[in-house]
């Protein structure tokens, strides 16, 4: 068989959603606004692929350092390592306290 090293990968359990949350994606979580040093977890949305981090770095948690464009620049720490994460905002949540 051919080599499957796609970005998406060993991803068929990782990326899948529940039965009730299948469907359109709320306006809210595309529209939704950072403040820089926020903490932001990063769960990929399986539904929207533009945009979407690589699949190490779901679960993580980390801080917003900047924006590009419609993208958010997240810092995370990856071992001894702080490494920046382009994401855009389907695929990041805001912490809760």
């Amino acid at each position: 068989m051919a080599l499957h090293n796609g970005p998406r990968k060993k991803t068929r359990y990782k990326f899948k959603k529940d039965l009730r949350s299948r469907g359109v994606l709320p306006v809210t979580r595309v529209i939704q606004q950072f403040e820089l040093g926020q903490k932001v977890h990063i769960v990929c949305e399986p539904s929207i692929q533009k945009g979407m981090p690589h699949r190490r770095f779901h679960g993580k948690t980390g801080s917003v350092v900047g924006q590009r464009g419609r993208a958010w620049l997240v810092e995370i720490r990856d071992g001894n390592k702080f490494k920046t994460v382009i994401s855009r905002p389907q695929h990041l949540r805001a912490q809760q306290f």
